[in-house]
């Protein structure tokens, strides 16, 4: 079994419900702390945050459809930089894989990535993009693409899930199709549904380089 350190070192301590408060993400960030996880990921409208101490910061963009405009989306993703996020998780464009427009989910993501790209270059630091492909209401066919697209457009991450769509969450299936997709020049993010310290280690050996997380103390008490 993976170690609680080695774990923790993976995960996205995460509080995305809409109805989470100021004082919700604070909870969140001090419980990440004392943990000892590697980033939290909250809400765009909940930065910049405090306290954060060595957390990396993640948010999301698009989110949780991705039947944004691309273009609306960049600006999300700018904005999420500047106030001080140093990760963007991105929804595609989920009906547009759904109907093999391809070319489209590309350019989505590469709009994002551009733009968060130039907004960590204007203060001075670096900020990675994940790509959400929601895989539960992909084909394997499907899930294959979308990372292939997700590594052309130039994006840092694939990951599976919102945790909002009813398909459903993350799958170690999926895990590993898109690990074996990527080949390691992508990380994978699992996510969606993981509740258990076996949940969290099928994820692993399926090929997840991080996880996203709601119940992190859950998880770790089982390490």
């Amino acid at each position: 079994m993976t170690s609680r350190a080695d774990v923790a070192a993976m995960i996205d301590h995460t509080l995305l419900k809409p109805e989470s408060t100021p004082a919700d993400v604070a909870a969140l960030v001090a419980e990440a702390r004392s943990l000892g996880v590697l980033a939290v990921c909250v809400s765009p409208d909940q930065l910049p945050l405090a306290d954060t101490g060595e957390l990396t910061i993640a948010t999301v963009c698009g989110f949780p459809s991705g039947a944004v405009k691309s273009e609306v989306k960049a600006a999300e993703a700018a904005r999420a930089v500047a106030d001080g996020a140093d990760e963007v998780d991105m929804v595609i464009r989920i009906g547009a894989a759904k109907a093999g427009d391809w070319d489209a989910v590309e350019a989505d993501i590469r709009a994002v990535v551009q733009s968060t790209a130039e907004a960590a270059q204007e203060t001075g630091r670096a900020a990675l993009v994940k790509v959400i492909i929601e895989s539960a209401a992909l084909s394997d066919a499907e899930i294959v693409e979308a990372c292939r697209r997700a590594e052309a457009a130039g994006a840092d991450f694939v990951k599976t899930s919102t945790g909002f769509h009813p398909a459903g969450g993350a799958s170690a299936h999926a895990v590993e199709l898109m690990a074996t997709t990527v080949g390691g020049r992508l990380g994978v993010k699992a996510s969606g549904g993981i509740r258990t310290p076996e949940a969290a280690q099928a994820m692993i050996d399926a090929g997840a380089t991080r996880l996203g997380l709601s119940g992190s103390a859950t998880v770790l008490a089982g390490f």
